[in-house]
């Protein structure tokens, strides 16, 4: 697999918005929160290089093995214990915004809506869709796992 365009310097503007808009979004959630939904959402993108990237990060800001390795199996590992209401409304919404089946379901919105308070509920779909886009520049460039 070979990388494509740089996108960082071949759209420095586009690039420097983006890495503003992430950390904007991220702003108020829990750091383990953010590393769920970004490995999550690159699980589903099929982005090995986020997916690389965020596991990694997750692993050394102490997420324990058994969770970063169910999170592809979240609702099967929540009903276990392994991640909290709020952790399970925010990838069930993570899901529906990174799929749009036909739209973001009622329930899931609802679901998301008792677990965080309306500005941090603005704030983790920031954080979805920026992964998302994140997902989409590394998969269209061909970013290589490991690598800048």
């Amino acid at each position: 697999m070979t990388g494509r365009v740089d996108f960082a310097k071949a759209a420095p503007k586009a690039f420097k918005a983006l890495i503003n808009l992430d950390a904007a979004a991220r702003e108020g959630l829990d750091p383990t929160l953010v590393e769920l939904v970004q490995i999550r959402s690159s699980q589903l993108n099929h982005c090995a290089y986020c997916l690389h990237m965020h596991t990694t990060d997750a692993h050394a800001a102490g997420e324990s093995k058994e969770r970063i390795a169910l999170v592809g199996v979240w609702e099967e590992a929540g009903e276990a214990g392994f991640y909290t209401e709020k952790e399970q409304a925010a990838l069930a919404l993570t899901e529906a915004v990174t799929l749009l089946p036909g739209g973001v379901p009622d329930e899931v919105y609802e679901r998301a809506a008792r677990h965080f308070e309306e500005r941090e509920l603005a704030q983790l779909i920031a954080l979805i869709f920026t992964i998302n886009s994140w997902n989409r520049i590394a998969v269209t460039t061909r970013k290589v796992p490991g690598r800048n």
